[in-house]
């Protein structure tokens, strides 16, 4: 059977979602995680392996890597977001966490939990990928990338920190530059030499293929079937390529890293394909009197339903609703967007949104991240596993997750405010994700990176400023009301704000206008609002809402 026949990628969701937008902490590094390797085989029976516990964890992050407790949790925990599970799983452990009365009740539950050993080491391991490196910021790309980069530079931006986690290339070159460091994290102690590298005679065992399955997958004879890396590793006709041995039921360690580097290929699900090959969308029109076109693509009639995406960009002055099948489940990427209001009616894996400027995200239900990085005043509304922003100014996040917001590096005047919407659908795609209305920890973000200690980078929305926002699509289903309700203090905001209004109504009614005055009094009124309007900006959202038939009811697509 020749080798050519298989066909391996590195897989885009661990990156996409796995690898935080910050640079790993220093002890992340090779020499601590093969020792942090070696450390969870020799305490086995402690819950550090084949299954790494909550509290073994704490320990060694706590203890041997200098890791705060928050930060030691938030690698854990969003490992473990990426495991795959029900949405009634999901619901189950959001009743956990939100009956706990205390933190030392949510610490007993946490230390049920536990990760694959294997994988996680591996996790740890690809933190590295928003590594600053110094030689690079001298003399530029890290990487070589093949000469059709370009053409992926207009959406994934140059291989900086923040949009290496969307660019393929990199994640390719990324494992086959550190394929030896991954291999030897894998290996048994007694597989290495004194100074913890690898012989020619070291054997990989399955288990540790098995969790290379964590990044690497593909196909034989480029079928549409996709395999995790270990199913193919252990077929039959590739032992002798791959060095399986039944006798000693593991891999040789040189032949398998040349039988990984041979078949390693671009991902056929990864942004650059999605790109080059996939279909393009006309969701949004060009504008009259612009250049610019707005530019979607999509991969769904392509690709299994767990590998789609969406990629769109430069959309400019205009508002793009859409509830559609091709959305649901999908890697989103909003990139260079201006002065445009963007609602995505589905529930979604994940939302990357990057150098979008005076715009307004209104989102479906997002299972795993949404994350922000370089935006200039932009509003999302949405419900979502996670939160994290980066270089951002000037940002409103109207949210409800159950995890702590990360504020990353350099933001400015960020501001956080309850989830204020609902659209009929919206129940649905919540219980679809695993998605639930508490825990909610919309007003308690978490300072990830040391320059952000001072708390003056954010701001919860003063209650006096609050407003509810209406989704001006119809569509059918059954949510009437924001789930979960409101805070008491942004309640309380809106009902005094209604009372008001009342007692003006009552006013007007009460002034005994002449029907000649009455006529006068609304043509007044009428300019106010319409000087509002243009003033606050709201006048382009309306206009660009008209007409109503093309508007209203959202077709699939």
């Amino acid at each position: 059977m020749d080798q050519s026949m298989v066909h391996l990628w590195v897989k885009t969701e661990p990156f996409i979602v796995g690898a935080l937008q910050i640079p790993p902490p220093s002890k992340f590094s090779m020499h601590y995680l093969r020792k942090m390797s070696t450390y969870v085989r020799t305490r086995a029976s402690e819950g550090c392996y084949p299954r790494l516990f909550w509290p073994m964890w704490r320990h060694i992050a706590c203890g041997k890597l200098q890791l705060a407790k928050d930060l030691a949790w938030l690698y854990f925990e969003i490992f473990d977001s990426l495991v795959e599970r029900t949405p009634e799983e999901r619901l189950e452990w959001a009743e956990v966490v939100s009956s706990c009365t205390s933190e030392e009740e949510l610490e007993k539950q946490r230390n049920k939990l536990s990760v694959d050993t294997l994988q996680f080491l591996l996790f740890l391991y690809i933190q590295q990928l928003n590594k600053i490196s110094l030689r690079t910021s001298l003399i530029g790309e890290e990487w070589p990338s093949p000469r059709d980069k370009s053409q992926s530079d207009n959406l994934t931006g140059k291989s900086t920190c923040q949009n290496k986690n969307w660019n393929d290339y990199t994640h390719q070159a990324f494992v086959q530059n550190h394929l030896l460091d991954l291999l030897e994290l894998l290996l048994d102690p007694d597989q290495l030499t004194a100074s913890s590298h690898s012989t020619h005679g070291s054997l990989v065992s399955p288990e540790a293929v098995r969790a290379l399955s964590f990044l690497i997958e593909g196909t034989v004879n480029k079928t549409r079937t996709v395999h995790p890396l270990h199913e193919l590793a252990l077929w039959q006709p590739l032992h002798v390529k791959n060095g399986y041995s039944k006798i000693t039921k593991a891999f040789s360690f040189p032949k398998l890293e040349v039988w990984l580097r041979a078949c390693l290929t671009g991902s056929p699900f990864g942004t650059s394909a999605c790109l080059k090959s996939g279909k393009k969308l006309a969701w949004a029109q060009q504008v009259e009197g612009t250049t610019k076109r707005a530019k979607i693509a999509c991969n769904a009639h392509m690709v299994p339903e767990v590998h789609r995406m969406v990629v769109m960009s430069q959309v400019y002055k205009q508002t793009l609703a859409k509830s559609s099948d091709t959305l649901v489940g999908a890697h989103v990427k909003i990139h260079r967007c201006n002065e445009s209001f963007i609602y995505l009616l589905s529930p979604l894996r994940s939302v990357t949104i990057e150098k979008c400027r005076n715009s307004t995200f209104v989102l479906g239900p997002v299972q795993t991240a949404i994350h922000l990085h370089s935006c200039d005043n932009v509003k999302v509304i949405g419900i979502c596993h996670r939160l994290s922003i980066s270089s951002t100014t000037g940002c409103t996040f109207n949210i409800l997750t159950p995890t702590h917001p990360l504020i990353l590096l350099g933001n400015h005047a960020v501001t956080f405010a309850p989830y204020h919407t609902h659209y009929p659908m919206l129940e649905d795609h919540m219980a679809r994700m695993g998605l639930a209305t508490v825990p909610n920890y919309w007003d308690s973000p978490m300072l990830v990176c040391k320059e952000n200690s001072d708390a003056s980078v954010f701001q919860l929305l003063p209650p006096s400023e609050f407003y509810t926002f209406v989704i001006p699509f119809e569509m059918e289903g059954d949510t009437t009301e924001t789930p979960g309700g409101l805070p008491h203090a942004y309640q309380k905001a809106l009902s005094q704000r209604e009372q008001k209004i009342q007692v003006w109504q009552k006013t007007v009614k009460e002034a005994g206008l002449t029907k000649d005055q009455r006529k006068q009094f609304q043509v007044l009124v009428e300019n106010k609002f319409y000087e509002w309007l243009i003033h606050t900006g709201h006048r382009q959202q309306l206009d660009s809402l008209v007409p109503p038939a093309a508007g209203s009811k959202q077709a699939a697509g």
